[in-house]
């Protein structure tokens, strides 16, 4: 039997040459945040106060509370918002795809099918929207 030289034992197959550099990756991530976190720490500057320690509201005192109540159509409209953008990101994918696909593909009707759907639910939440009366503005 040959013997086993050093170099053959130190080759690294694809896979681990990949996850090698992700965790190259992070380590550099961790490295960056730490040592930023230990700069500000130590170059900083250091001001403490009773005006630094006061709770400052868009160059206005605060009156009252924080802890006031939203009415639920400001929570509506921003559900609103997240499914129209989350149907943003799915059509963008849909359409690449659909756009590369055969003209006789059977795939067609089902693609279709699927825009159709997430459209039909956009349809559905803003009429669900508007019926509660989220859209109008007292």
């Amino acid at each position: 039997m040959p013997p086993v030289s050093p170099t053959l034992t130190l080759a690294l197959s694809d896979m681990q040459v990949g996850y090698i550099c992700i965790l190259l990756l992070l380590l550099m991530a961790i490295t960056f945040a730490v040592a930023n976190m230990v700069a500000t720490l130590v170059i900083g500057p250091r001001r403490d106060g009773a005006v630094k320690a006061s709770t400052y509201e868009s160059g206005m005192e605060p009156i009252g509370t924080a802890r006031k109540r939203f009415n639920v159509r400001f929570y509506i409209i921003a559900m609103a918002f997240l499914v129209f953008d989350v149907e943003i990101v799915f059509l963008y994918p849909w359409a690449v795809t659909f756009a590369n696909l055969d003209e006789n593909s059977a795939y067609n009707a089902v693609f279709l099918g699927r825009v159709l759907f997430f459209f039909l639910t956009t349809v559905v939440m803003y009429v669900y929207g508007y019926r509660k009366g989220v859209f109008r503005f007292d």
